[in-house]
């Protein structure tokens, strides 16, 4: 039960580097797939999806408000495109938030 609660953990992280990658619009790169970037804590990890999601919400937002402002370089359809993918990459970080806590709340229920 231990080792499923484990792997699930693992799972887990792995999609929110999914989400982050998809939300930043960006494909993996090399240093990425460094190994002092596979060691990162946890913590990090998640401090850094978190960054990365507020980062890309303010750059929608500030998109629409150039847009709303007039800006002829902003088309409507790379606002709503980019709102999107703010929105989406958000939805997918309380998905895994809600998983992270159903999970902890199963690990701390076990008995030892």
């Amino acid at each position: 039960m231990a080792v499923s609660g484990i792997s699930g953990v693992e799972s887990m992280l792995q999609q929110m580097r999914a989400v982050v990658r998809a939300a930043q619009n960006q494909a993996a790169t090399p240093t990425d797939l460094s190994p002092s970037a596979a060691s990162g804590s946890f913590a990090a990890e998640l401090q850094n999806s978190i960054r990365k999601i507020s980062n890309a919400q303010n750059a929608a937002g500030n998109q629409a408000k150039a847009f709303e402002m007039g800006v002829p370089e902003v088309s409507l359809n790379d606002v709503m495109i980019d709102l999107q993918k703010a929105s989406l990459g958000f939805q997918s970080a309380v998905q895994v938030r809600n998983r992270l806590v159903a999970a902890y709340k199963e690990i701390s229920s076990m008995s030892i």
